[in-house]
C-alpha cells in the first residue's frame, strides 16, 4: 500500500524528488507536446478545444470567458491530465499528492482576488467584502475555508479513487485493469471540470459587481 503514497525518486542536493512531481513534469510536456502538434497539424481540432472551453466557461459565469480563459482553461487542462496520466504505466497521478491541490487551490484564491481588484479597484473591492462592514470577517474566512475545501475535495476524490482501484486490481487483477482504467480517467475528467467549475463560480462572485453583460457580449 506504500506505493498510494509520493515516493522519493531521487535527490537534488539533498532535497527529494517525489514521483508525483516527476509526474507533474510529464504531464505538462505531453500537454505542450500535444499543444505543438495540433497547432502545426490540425489547427482547427485546437481551434475547436479553445472554443469548448471558452463555451464552458462562460456558461459556468455568465459572462464572456475570454478575461478569464487563460487561468480556467489551463487549470482544467492540466488538472485532467495530471488525474488520467496515472493510467500510463509507472506514472502516477500528481493530484493524489496533497501538495499539488492545494497549490491549485492557492492560484484560484489569489486570481479571485487578483481579477476582482481589477475589474472593480482596489477600493470598491474591499467595499464589495466589506459590505456592510460586520461580514468583512465572515468573509475572509469563508475565502480562506472554500480554498481548503477546494484543495482537500480533489485531493480526497483522486485519493480514494486509486484506493478503490488498488483495491479492486488485488482482489481480480485478471479482468479488473482496462475497466478500472477507464472509471479512473472518467474520475479524473469530472474532478478537473468540477475543479474549473468552482474556480469560475467564485472569480465570477467577486467581479459581479462590475458592468453588467450584454447580450451582445455574451453573443
Amino acid at each position: 500500500m506504500d506505493e498510494m503514497f509520493p515516493q522519493v525518486i531521487f535527490r537534488i542536493g539533498g532535497i527529494p524528488v517525489y514521483d508525483t512531481l516527476v509526474s507533474t513534469w510529464v504531464a505538462m510536456a505531453v500537454i505542450t507536446l500535444i499543444a505543438w502538434v495540433l497547432g502545426k497539424r490540425r489547427p482547427m481540432m485546437l481551434e475547436m478545444v479553445v472554443e469548448f472551453l471558452a463555451d464552458m466557461v462562460s456558461n459556468m459565469m455568465g459572462r464572456p470567458a475570454a478575461p478569464y480563459l487563460p487561468l480556467l482553461g489551463a487549470l482544467f487542462i492540466f488538472i485532467a491530465m495530471a488525474n488520467i496520466i496515472s493510467a500510463v504505466p509507472l506514472v502516477t497521478a500528481p493530484t493524489k499528492d496533497l501538495n499539488t491541490p492545494v497549490t491549485l487551490a492557492l492560484v484560484v484564491f489569489f486570481s479571485v482576488h487578483y481579477f476582482g481588484i481589477r475589474e472593480l479597484g482596489l477600493r470598491g473591492y474591499i467595499k464589495q467584502l466589506a459590505s456592510p462592514i460586520f461580514m468583512l470577517p465572515l468573509e475572509l474566512i469563508s475565502q480562506v475555508s472554500r480554498t481548503l475545501s477546494l484543495s482537500i475535495r480533489l485531493f480526497g476524490n483522486i485519493f480514494s479513487g486509486e484506493m478503490v482501484v488498488a483495491v479492486i486490481f488485488s482482489l481480480i487483477p485478471l479482468i479488473a485493469p482496462l475497466p478500472l482504467q477507464l472509471f479512473g480517467m472518467l474520475i479524473g475528467l469530472l474532478q478537473a471540470y468540477v475543479f474549473t467549475a468552482l474556480a469560475s463560480v467564485y472569480i465570477g462572485a467577486a467581479v459581479e459587481a462590475s458592468a453588467p453583460v450584454t447580450s451582445e457580449e455574451m453573443e
